[in-house]
């Protein structure tokens, strides 16, 4: 028996270690039989170590390629998993944005139902809006939550949250996932999600996506504060994070599709 366990264990690290290997990096992820392959493993052994080791978050799937790649869990754990040029790339985005308003920032990705923050900025001030790096929020009524969902459809919110209990955090929070919904298409409009008081009472936050190369949203650029300071500048700090994301995006090597000539 603890000879199996130990088989398994180091079958996992096995696996997580090509995950972090350039082949995986560069492919952004691998399948289950070129997994098999490198690790020198039955698929079927090795498909159930990645079930077991996406069930805690240390590997994500590509619902569209299906490939394995290293889960945000991992960064959690040791602050060194994920995309390593995404938080060298971030960085100093986020420290500006924290400069310009004077509140706290954050760099989040999504994590299932939630939002984990892998980087966090704080100013020098008595009271403060909460957050740390390895914290996880509910991305219902959070506005990093919201701005990692625009892409999101109906369908692909309702798979995501259909099951969620839409627990009241702050007088403003979501209470349906139809209420959600709206609240995203207003963000998508804008191009960043703004929150008042819908995670805690007294905070407001603002919000844009991050794009990776392809044009996915792999991260989310946050503002927050309390209302009674950083309430009249909310609308300002979603437009300065929507364009503070957009330089981080290009620095992923996303690149803006043009708008459509007039008439055409």
């Amino acid at each position: 028996m603890v000879a199996d366990t130990a088989t398994s264990l180091r079958r996992g690290i096995d696996v997580l270690s090509v995950l972090r290997g350039d082949e995986a990096l560069a492919a952004n992820g691998l399948g289950v039989l070129r997994i098999a392959e490198l690790v020198g493993a039955d698929k079927s052994q090795v498909s159930r170590t990645l079930k077991i080791l996406a069930e805690y978050g240390l590997v994500d799937r590509d619902t569209q390629t299906r490939a394995y790649r290293l889960g945000w869990s991992v960064f959690a754990l040791a602050a060194r998993a994920g995309d390593t040029h995404l938080l060298a790339a971030a960085e100093p985005v986020v420290k500006e944005l924290g400069r310009t308003f004077g509140e706290r920032t954050h760099l989040t990705v999504l994590q299932g139902t939630e939002v984990l923050t892998l980087l966090s900025e704080s100013p020098e001030h008595a009271v403060q809006a909460a957050g740390w790096v390895g914290r996880l929020v509910p991305a219902y009524c959070s506005s990093s939550g919201q701005a990692l969902l625009l892409d999101h459809t109906r369908d692909e919110l309702r798979d995501l949250l259909g099951g969620a209990r839409f627990v009241r955090l702050g007088p403003n929070t979501p209470r349906s996932l139809a209420e959600l919904a709206s609240r995203i298409d207003e963000a998508r409009a804008r191009g960043y999600a703004t929150v008042d008081e819908e995670f805690e009472p007294g905070l407001v936050a603002a919000a844009a996506p991050v794009r990776d190369f392809r044009g996915r949203i792999v991260a989310a650029l946050n503002v927050s504060g309390p209302k009674f300071r950083f309430g009249d500048r909310l609308e300002e700090a979603g437009a300065e994070a929507a364009e503070a994301a957009e330089r981080l995006s290009a620095l992923l090597g996303w690149t803006r599709r043009p708008e459509p000539a007039f008439g055409s």
